[in-house]
């Protein structure tokens, strides 16, 4: 009896009251190669990493991956309706760091992002935008316009917002793949990490929402 008990409390402990959710939330990653796990294989991509984690919290998640590689926001915006079927729950919105490398003027990034939370938030699903940075090489100018999209995109949309997707992986050499730009599994594994907290304050949000 007293085992029973003692399970019964580490389990409580060990998950979250609010994961004790029935149903898995169905959950999408809108992504470009950096979600899509390019040069990874596919158990080693973010969102799987990213699902495996949650469900080692007791979190169970119904995730699906629509990251495509070389996607810019407009061509994640042209996209959507099939990217995001009925029945979603919420969506993790990374894109634009192809904008960045190639230079794409922020005005258009900023259109592309704005239009896909617009759509997501018309339809109810709860959107969570991941933040890129612009590379040093376009300069100050472009830096300060493309920086500033996600901030304030998270503000005016009230969504949630983690602020630089590759935080504590980004021009770390042994966490990213000989092209310098996307993680390794190791890399991948620091980005789960650094983002569980935001992830989990928006599923506990959107598990909430359910009651």
């Amino acid at each position: 009896m007293h085992i029973a008990v003692l399970m019964l409390v580490l389990m409580t402990v060990a998950n979250p009251a609010w994961a004790e959710a029935t149903k898995p939330i169905k959950l999408v990653v809108l992504g470009d190669s950096l979600s899509a796990g390019l040069g990874l294989p596919a158990q080693q991509a973010f969102p799987a990493k990213l699902q495996k984690a949650l469900q080692a919290k007791g979190i169970e998640i119904d995730m699906t991956n629509a990251g495509v590689s070389g996607d810019t926001s407009s061509g994640g915006r042209d996209r959507l309706d099939w990217s995001v079927p009925d029945g979603t729950e919420g969506v993790i919105v990374e894109l634009g760091a192809n904008d960045a490398l190639r230079g794409i003027d922020p005005d258009l990034t900023r259109a592309a992002l704005t239009e896909i939370v617009q759509r997501l938030k018309a339809r109810q699903i709860p959107v969570m935008l991941c933040g890129m940075l612009a590379p040093p090489n376009y300069g100050a100018d472009y830096a300060a316009r493309f920086n500033s999209i996600y901030p304030d995109l998270a503000k005016k949309f009230d969504v949630p917002l983690y602020p630089f997707f590759l935080d504590g992986v980004a021009a770390d050499a042994k966490l990213n793949q000989a092209d310098g730009i996307h993680p390794t599994a190791e890399g991948v594994d620091i980005i789960v990490g650094n983002i569980m907290p935001t992830v989990e304050a928006f599923l506990r949000n959107i598990s909430e929402q359910r009651r």
